[in-house]
């Protein structure tokens, strides 16, 4: 890669990493050629990216935003893989697509400010999703409203009630 070439690269990474709300950096060693397309084609179905990218043009990547706490953590080869916009779905994703056992493991990741070692980026994918999240809130929401209705309803229906069972 030329510098023209490498700084073109920095600017595109740079946004692609700068967007991405949940980052996981893979051990990247020793792995075929065969197992890397699978992979990248497994989580570009998902609407990931992974980029087997130099530690120094990460490092220069993240220089000077939150997500350059990831930059000292940064050790042999790795690859990055990027969120789309929904970083639960993408966490759940990957934990399907890799394989404890595989080739590539998971050494960090990087969610909502915080360094999250492999497991925890594993629980990212137990957390609810956004829809689950914004359906929890409304049913909270609304729940306050509809006992205050009740309670102000309850007279008139006892009432009601007492006079139907005195006709009777």
């Amino acid at each position: 890669m030329n510098k023209a070439e490498k700084i073109e690269f920095v600017e595109r990474f740079t946004g692609q990493i700068g967007s991405a709300p949940l980052i996981v950096v893979t051990e990247y060693r020793a792995v075929k050629v065969a197992d890397s397309n699978s992979l990248r084609r497994r989580l570009e179905a998902k609407g990931l990216k992974l980029e087997v990218v130099k530690n120094t043009l990460v490092r220069r990547c993240v220089a000077g935003t939150p997500k350059e706490v990831i930059a000292d953590q940064l050790t042999g080869m790795n690859g990055v893989i990027m969120s789309g916009e929904d970083p639960i779905a993408s966490a759940k994703a990957i934990r399907e697509i890799i394989d404890p056992k595989g080739p590539i493991q998971i050494k960090f990741g990087y969610f909502d400010g915080v360094v999250l070692q492999a497991p925890e980026v594993l629980a990212v994918a137990d957390l609810p999703s956004r829809e689950d999240l914004l359906a929890t809130l409304l049913s909270t929401m609304q729940e306050g409203p509809r006992q205050i209705l009740g309670v102000i309803q309850g007279p008139p229906r006892d009432l009601l009630y007492l006079l139907t069972n005195y006709e009777s």
